[in-house]
């Protein structure tokens, strides 16, 4: 982990609502493994005591991108900092995902929303290539299709307004292919975005006798594991434990996690 000032180098409307912004960051870029997020300190966010938790969708040996969309006075402040402008990063934080248990396995990549942002290294980097799910609101919050195709990944898409790709949740997009895998045994899921998908995901590869990857959604405030503000439930022998997805995720085997009702 590191702390490093930053420079603004591209900062500009990436689709619909969402934003891409790049820094020059050769501390921390070239630490990044899939998964890992950055925590930014936002300028002229006076009154905001903590930074601001990214997951990184591109990074390099000369920096890092973000994609996100403006939910909050956070990124909303971030819509005004200009290239050129002056940033400071902690990072790369948390657990990311793994390599594939074998090369012979096939991968898949499940994300809704922007989700598949945080898969994208992920997608760049495992020596095999698989079978991408995305699932949005509506076309607009389907991003990046091109750049995973361009990567050598089947991209299948779900809609909730049936605007691009089939109708429906992710899962709309998901099980019927998962039916299909009855005698394949070597699968590996990764997965992010909102936990309720999360979970059915989790769940639908559990059944199925598959490992899933899961990026926890959580609230990390400190990023370092300090606040204890993002702990989950993940299952041990006697019964279960806290653990912080800032520190010991946002990754986890599916198996670790006790879902909460």
């Amino acid at each position: 982990m590191n702390q490093e000032k930053t420079t603004v180098v591209q900062h500009e409307l990436f689709q619909g609502d969402y934003r891409l912004l790049r820094v020059a960051a050769p501390v921390i870029g070239p630490q990044v493994q899939p998964g890992q997020f950055v925590h930014l300190r936002i300028p002229r966010l006076e009154n905001a005591v903590l930074r601001r938790p990214f997951s990184v969708f591109k990074a390099d040996a000369e920096g890092l991108s973000i994609l996100y969309a403006t939910i909050g006075m956070g990124t909303e402040a971030l819509n005004s900092v200009q290239v050129g402008e002056e940033v400071c990063l902690l990072g790369p934080l948390g657990t990311g995902f793994p390599n594939l248990g074998k090369n012979t396995t096939t991968p898949v990549l499940v994300a809704g929303g922007y989700g598949n942002a945080a898969l994208y290294l992920q997608a760049a980097t495992l020596p095999v290539k698989g079978i991408a799910f995305f699932g949005g609101r509506t076309a607009q919050d389907i991003l990046c299709v091109d750049e995973f195709k361009a990567l050598g990944w089947d991209v299948r898409v779900a809609t909730d307004d049936g605007s691009l790709g089939i109708k429906g949740l992710v899962t709309a997009a998901l099980d019927p292919w998962l039916e299909e895998q009855e005698t394949i045994q070597a699968v590996e899921v990764f997965s992010c975005g909102p936990n309720p998908m999360l979970k059915a995901v989790g769940d639908r590869a559990l059944d199925k006798g598959f490992t899933a990857w899961l990026s926890m959604d959580r609230n990390m405030a400190c990023g370092v594991g300090a606040c204890l503000t993002c702990v989950i439930k993940r299952k041990t022998e006697t019964g279960w434990e806290w653990a912080r997805c800032c520190k010991d995720g946002p990754v986890f085997n599916a198996e670790e996690i006790l879902w909460e009702d």
